[in-house]
């Protein structure tokens, strides 16, 4: 008996999944770098929609219901007929979600390009634009099925299951705990916690807008990939992660892709507050998301560093970064 569902997903069960829905493979399967689900870029003996490639991804077993995975779908294909430059799943024998043994997976375009220059300005606008266009779709009506992103879901929630399933080594738990629990509160008074409702949007966002899940091609600019991260959140959510380096480096990208954005739609500088909550939320969400996924094989071995008392003490000190970053003044613009 296999002891992870991915371990009978084989090579030759990738390729009868896409004989499955009419695609015929020649043989050429190359494993993407994906830890969360399993994607493929497979060749075509016979292009589909002027194709010669295709992507293919299965579903991590038990993360979304049907119809949550629907609902990605959906606002991929929204954001296509929109015109933003998103990578929607092709439609298949007449849907965009297929079943092969115990997988759910989709097919989808092949597309190239290369990681955004984000110390470029004019990079920045562009790449600002384009959120904003997803942004302004996102706002048209809500998920019905998908999570949000707020302080339960990648708060308190992944902070009370690593407690209870003793994730975190005893030289470590006490102090891990305290800093945890006092980057929580702070975030409590924000308008991600319960006590002040400021009237922040939450609007269905790609979620996961890192600078990886952007391709970057000269002279046509970003396309957007891998919206399986998409929730319901505030947009400075998509935002923040293309910023890096010391305060005036992050000001200064903040500044070129805010100019881009309200190109295109209204930005709510009171947002920019959420920055640094928010990047403490996807600390503590990122380390359960580990611990959660330590039985895929695949997780141990890209992941060796993980879990020992080392790597929790130096996630202590990154909260106790965290919470000088949410004391000191937000970015602005």
């Amino acid at each position: 008996m296999s002891s992870h569902p991915y371990e009978v997903l084989t090579p030759d069960a990738v390729m009868d999944a896409l004989a499955s829905v009419g695609l015929r493979g020649d043989g050429r399967l190359m494993a993407l770098s994906s830890y969360e689900n399993r994607v493929y870029q497979a060749y075509l003996e016979e292009p589909v929609e002027g194709h010669n490639a295709v992507v293919a991804k299965f579903y991590r077993p038990g993360r979304w219901s049907e119809a949550q995975i629907l609902e990605e779908h959906a606002f991929s294909a929204e954001l296509s007929a929109a015109e933003v430059p998103a990578v929607a799943p092709l439609v298949l024998n007449g849907a965009t979600l297929h079943k092969h043994g115990d997988f759910s997976f989709s097919v989808s375009p092949r597309r190239g390009g290369r990681a955004p220059e984000l110390d470029d300005g004019e990079v920045l606008e562009w790449i600002g634009r384009f959120l904003a266009r997803i942004h302004i779709v996102g706002a048209g009506k809500p998920f019905a099925t998908r999570p949000a992103l707020d302080l339960r879901t990648f708060g308190f929630e992944p902070r009370d299951w690593l407690l209870e399933h003793h994730k975190i080594p005893l030289d470590v738990q006490s102090a891990w705990e305290k800093q945890c629990n006092e980057a929580l509160r702070m975030i409590e008074d924000t308008a991600l916690g319960n006590r002040a409702a400021d009237g922040i949007a939450m609007i269905r966002l790609h979620g996961d807008c890192h600078p990886g899940n952007i391709l970057w091609t000269p002279g046509q600019g970003p396309h957007f990939v891998d919206l399986d991260d998409a929730r319901t959140g505030p947009p400075v959510q998509d935002l923040w992660m293309l910023l890096s380096g010391d305060r005036s480096q992050r000001q200064r990208q903040l500044g070129g892709l805010v100019d881009g954005y309200e190109q295109m739609r209204e930005f709510d500088r009171s947002e920019l507050p959420l920055i640094e909550p928010l990047r403490t939320l996807r600390l503590i969400h990122y380390s359960a998301w580990l611990a959660r996924r330590w039985d895929d094989p695949i997780f141990p071995i890209n992941f060796p560093w993980f879990g020992s008392s080392d790597y929790w003490q130096g996630q202590v000190q990154m909260l106790e970064e965290q919470i000088e970053a949410m004391a000191e003044p937000a970015l602005m613009v």
